[in-house]
């Protein structure tokens, strides 16, 4: 049996193991690689956003929609639908890879949300 996502530590190894996957994709992997260029710093700021929105620690600092526009403006707004898919495909895997419980269906709820409204505001944010 597995068990819940339960504190920082467990995010900590979901986003590390989640984000090992994504740099290694053929389709977004590139995207990330060529944007991030300090990952341990992005993998701290990612493990606060998550325990934010899982367990309302207010470690987060950041502004998450502009980040993802600058990605799409730096991509020459080629981040697509799919992109998304991809992304949420490796979130969901790896959590159901590694947790189960209450947690585990917060995350993917607050992932699939996020990824909707990630993507519809930097459509409606194109030139």
């Amino acid at each position: 049996m597995k068990n819940d996502v339960e504190n920082r530590d467990d995010l900590e190894k979901l986003v590390r193991i989640f984000y090992d996957k994504v740099r290694k994709d053929t389709e977004i992997g590139p995207i990330f690689n060529s944007i991030i260029t300090d990952w341990e710093s992005h993998l701290q700021k990612i493990i606060n956003f998550w325990e934010q929105h899982t367990f309302g620690v207010q470690k987060y600092k950041g502004d998450p929609i502009e980040a993802h526009n600058q990605v799409d403006e730096r991509m020459n707004y080629g981040i697509t639908a799919h992109n998304f898919g991809t992304w949420l495909f490796y979130w969901i895997n790896t959590l159901d890879d590694l947790f189960e419980g209450s947690n585990v269906d917060l995350l993917k709820f607050k992932a699939r949300k996020m990824q909707t409204i990630f993507f519809m505001n930097m459509a409606q944010n194109r030139p």
